[in-house]
């Protein structure tokens, strides 16, 4: 799979070296995919690579619950955030996973056949919406840790794909053919259906700074990654000026999970306030942002690693807002610092 960039220059994979080097090898080996756009855009910043990975990993991949399921979920979720190169990567995932038919149900438009999968695809598109009603799950309760992460991993993952890459994810838009996304699934389907140990992504975190893992995770590996990437991506809120990142925040606190109107009423003007409405566009629009956003926000001193920081906060904001939301007890934290050690080792 191969795309374009949007605004950064990320180094050639075959220069990576250390820890971004490891992410691209365990990416390899449990994704199927070597160095994937989406994860290479975010290489110039390994801080955040690195949880970015592991939340995928632990929850999509290694995390409680069936792939064909959580592929379902993390699709609902692409299609609520108007992403359009997750939306196609997911159908062609569900083509790894052997469920071909359901895969090409979705490609066209329609609603799965089997019940269980179209209450799934649905409870993915609900969770966009802070405070959503998603009890009952459509999934055993025990998954939820796998399929709560999986949602959120790509509530954030949506926004970095919208705002930094093109919407191609095959050359020449090649996934609207249905043999090429068949073939392109069968190519991934060893690594799909490989079962995948868990806890093995958290090797490549720094887990003593990591902060507290929520309890939604039921001590699962998915706990730890979440926490990880929280901490990396909030600290993005350092490139803002003044009061820009109470004002980024108090909006989004408000926000509803709705899309913003055409004319973005109620953002900040971009030659007044670039960086706040560069954080508030990823969070709350990331397909919207243009070159001028970017051009007006950017100064000498900001780098690829600048960019990818601040795209990232505004994003994470987003899922901050949605994982807040969700049902008090299970925002508690969670504080198994044996079991949390153990999948470190």
């Amino acid at each position: 799979m191969s795309t374009s960039f949007r605004f950064t220059e990320p180094l050639p994979p075959k220069s990576a070296t250390g820890r971004v080097a490891e992410v691209y090898e365990q990416i390899a080996r449990d994704f199927g995919i070597a160095e994937p756009a989406t994860f290479v855009v975010l290489s110039s910043a390994p801080e955040l690579l690195a949880p970015t990975w592991a939340l995928m990993r632990e929850s999509l991949i290694a995390g409680p619950g069936g792939r064909t399921g959580k592929e379902l979920a993390a699709l609902g979720v692409s299609r609520a955030n108007q992403c359009p190169f997750c939306v196609d990567a997911h159908t062609v995932l569900l083509h790894a996973t052997g469920d071909h038919a359901l895969a090409e149900r979705i490609a066209r438009g329609e609603r799965p056949e089997n019940e269980e999968h179209a209450r799934v695809l649905d409870w993915g598109e609900h969770t966009r919406v802070p405070g959503a009603d998603l009890e009952p799950y459509p999934f055993p309760r025990e998954h939820a840790p796998g399929y709560l992460g999986t949602a959120l991993a790509f509530h954030f993952i949506n926004r970095i794909v919208s705002a930094l890459l093109t919407e191609q994810l095959l050359p020449a838009g090649a996934q609207r053919f249905r043999t090429v996304r068949s073939l392109t699934g069968r190519t991934l389907a060893r690594a799909v259906r490989r079962p995948a140990r868990p806890g093995e992504a958290l090797a490549l975190l720094d887990l003593p700074d990591a902060g507290k893992a929520p309890a939604w995770a039921c001590g699962t590996a998915v706990g730890p990654a979440y926490a990880a990437l929280l901490r990396a991506a909030m600290a993005g809120a350092g490139l803002l000026d003044g009061d820009e990142p109470d004002l980024v925040e108090d909006t989004l606190q408000s926000w509803d999970g709705a899309h913003p109107p055409l004319t973005l009423d109620g953002f900040p003007d971009r030659r007044e306030r670039p960086g706040a409405r560069l954080a508030l566009l990823a969070a709350l629009a990331p397909y919207r942002i243009t070159a001028e956003d970017v051009a007006a926000w950017r100064r000498p001193e900001h780098t690829d690693h600048c960019l990818v920081h601040l795209v990232a906060y505004g994003a994470f904001l987003a899922v901050d807002r949605i994982e807040s939301a969700l049902p008090r007890p299970l925002t508690r934290t969670y504080t198994d610092t044996r079991r949390i050690n153990q999948w470190a080792q």
